[in-house]
């Protein structure tokens, strides 16, 4: 069993991607773990149990991608916001000056 420096799985057919730094250093610490046991033990104690971490990490990598892109949305959003309460601000303001000099013109005394 050999751990490479850069750990790649598959989330699509067709495509591979690098795990998260996060992910990353828990798949390396597992694995030292699974190293470990296999030195002590053997390699049967793992057999069966290292398919199962790998998919847990898989999906742990997917939910933090996943997570990652919901917070640049959420960041877009909120930017999206900031822009119309500004212009709707601006409108207001303007809609404002529009009605007072309307009253002015209708009651110049």
């Amino acid at each position: 069993m050999e751990l490479e420096d850069g750990v790649v799985y598959q989330d699509d057919p067709g495509t591979s991607a690098m795990m998260s730094e996060r992910v990353s250093g828990l798949a390396g610490s597992i694995y030292r773990e699974f190293e470990r046991l296999i030195s002590k033990y053997d390699e049967d104690v793992v057999k069966e149990l290292m398919p199962l971490v790998v998919a847990v990490l898989e999906n742990l990598e997917s939910v933090f991608a996943e997570n990652q892109e919901h917070e640049v949305e959420l960041e877009l959003l909120k930017e999206d916001n900031e822009q119309l309460i500004t212009q709707y601000e601006r409108e207001k303001a303007l809609r404002k000056q529009a009605e007072e000099a309307s009253t002015v013109r209708m009651n110049p005394y």
